[in-house]
């Protein structure tokens, strides 16, 4: 690339310009030095929202542009007319490689890993939406190559960004409320269809779908409306559920503050749509309605904690400490932290930090600000990221956080699917399902020591072509 060898041919000339200063272009261009190049994939729905944060930093420009939906990817297109459109990211990666310092990845969760892997391992900057990846192996991958390769990295949890986040942080880090032994989280997700039958029928692939891409790693099957769009993340083969939506969001403040690690055990219960011994419809491909899940965690410094899950529509018991005309939450979701001093809740993102019983809130003298906040309100999460990339500041929500973040999450779903699993019964006749399944998780070495169907989940199945390493 052009700009690459510019610098280069300079410094070979000179050992005192190894980057060249502002002045020398003038002071309305933006030398190379101070600009991101990246190429990003899934640049519609979700995709186009990151894209904007990232541009209004201007510091970035966008080489490429990969979509396998032209409709999704229309407005995107337009606006960045001198970006090379992409359907397929291998094509990127064979063609692109070298002009590009950074990728973002916004595509649906079963293929975060497939495609940011390879330019990963070739040290390019990755910011990828979360959850970080479809499976827990994957998140474990994503965590070291990062760390290999020390590149710079953030997962897309915006709420990691946040003055609320670190507000949190800051007063429970305090002692405010003493040690935590319980942590409730709660979700209005899913506002898509879970709980629904695997779909029958093939419908018409629409008209700049690539279905076969879209699929990636996942099985080849009939296309259906039933998938498309947004409607992926109700599917275990494409998406994680409310709680691999929304778990990496509201979750990501207790995680961080109280160094939780790895998960010892999870459990669920979820409702389900099976009648009686025998159903002939197939549930189990989808997530549920709604489900309450059971983390546990030992930390040093708080000792043994439980993490609890709620969504679709099932919430967490009001605190006794809790007002008449008080509430929890915003009304997407919310977080209360347990401890031995008091109790502290806060909104959807940690935002509205706030402690109960009431009055300890007229006593209270919140500590005085020390973790560095970040600038730019709807942008603020990708700024952060380009930052960090060009001036090699820390992001909120670097691999090495995120990653075991994302794993825990993961956990959950597998505690999920142990209870949704069918098992068919020993006389042949109709089928029976566990209900709750205790999972122990030794997270060293990645693994279910009590049953080991689980593992299958854990690193998943990939269709031939599409297998990552």
């Amino acid at each position: 690339m052009q700009r690459r060898k510019f610098i280069k041919n300079v410094a070979a000339t000179s050992a005192a310009f190894s980057i060249v200063p502002s002045h020398v272009l003038g002071k309305t261009h933006i030398p190379p030095s101070d600009t991101l190049y990246i190429g990003a994939f899934g640049v519609g729905g979700r995709g186009s929202g990151v894209i904007r944060g990232l541009d209004e930093t201007q510091k970035v420009k966008f080489v490429t542009l990969c979509d396998v939906d032209d409709r999704r990817a229309a407005d995107t297109y337009k606006k960045y007319p001198k970006a090379k459109r992409y359907t397929d990211f291998r094509k990127v990666y064979d063609q692109h490689l070298n002009e590009i310092d950074a990728i973002m990845v916004a595509t649906p969760d079963h293929t975060h890993a497939p495609i940011a892997l390879p330019f990963m391992k070739a040290k390019k900057h990755a910011y990828v939406e979360k959850p970080l990846t479809h499976n827990i192996n994957e998140a474990r991958m994503m965590t070291q190559v990062a760390k290999e390769n020390g590149i710079v990295t953030q997962m897309g949890n915006q709420g990691a960004s946040s003055d609320g986040s670190r507000e949190a942080k800051e007063w429970i880090q305090s002692g405010v409320i003493g040690k935590v032994y319980k942590v409730d989280c709660w979700t209005n997700r899913p506002v898509w269809p879970q709980g629904v039958p695997i779909p029958q029928g093939k419908d018409r692939i629409p008209k700049g779908l690539d279905w076969d891409l879209w699929l990636g790693p996942a099985a080849m099957r009939d296309y259906n409306d039933s998938y498309l769009p947004f409607k992926w993340r109700g599917w275990w083969d494409f998406g994680t559920g409310a709680l691999g939506d929304m778990g990496c969001h509201i979750m990501e403040t207790p995680f961080g503050v109280l160094d939780l690690g790895y998960p010892s055990e999870a459990e669920a219960s979820c409702t389900t749509n099976w009648v009686g011994d025998f159903v002939e419809a197939d549930y189990s491909q989808s997530c549920p309605a709604s489900s309450i899940v059971r983390l546990k965690f030992h930390t040093e410094e708080h000792g043994d904690i439980a993490l609890n899950w709620y969504d679709g529509g099932l919430k967490p018991d009001l605190p006794d400490e809790l007002g008449e005309s008080e509430t929890i939450g915003d009304g997407g979701g919310g977080s209360i932290f347990y401890g031995t001093r008091g109790i502290l809740v806060a909104d959807t993102y940690s935002r509205n930090a706030r402690l109960l019983p009431s009055k300890n809130m007229e006593l209270f003298n919140a500590p005085t600000p020390y973790l560095k906040r970040i600038e730019g309100d709807t942008g603020g999460h990708q700024r952060n990221f380009v930052e960090g990339c060009l001036n090699g500041v820390e992001t909120s929500s670097d691999f090495k956080r995120s990653g075991p973040l994302t794993e825990a999450v993961l956990m959950g779903n597998l505690a999920i699917r142990a209870f949704q699993l069918k098992e068919k019964r020993a006389n042949g006749r109709g089928f029976n399902y566990p209900g709750r399944r205790k999972i122990l998780w030794d997270g060293n070495n990645m693994k279910v020591t009590n049953w080991d169907k689980a593992n299958e989940w854990v690193k998943g199945n990939y269709r031939k072509g599409w297998e990552i390493s």
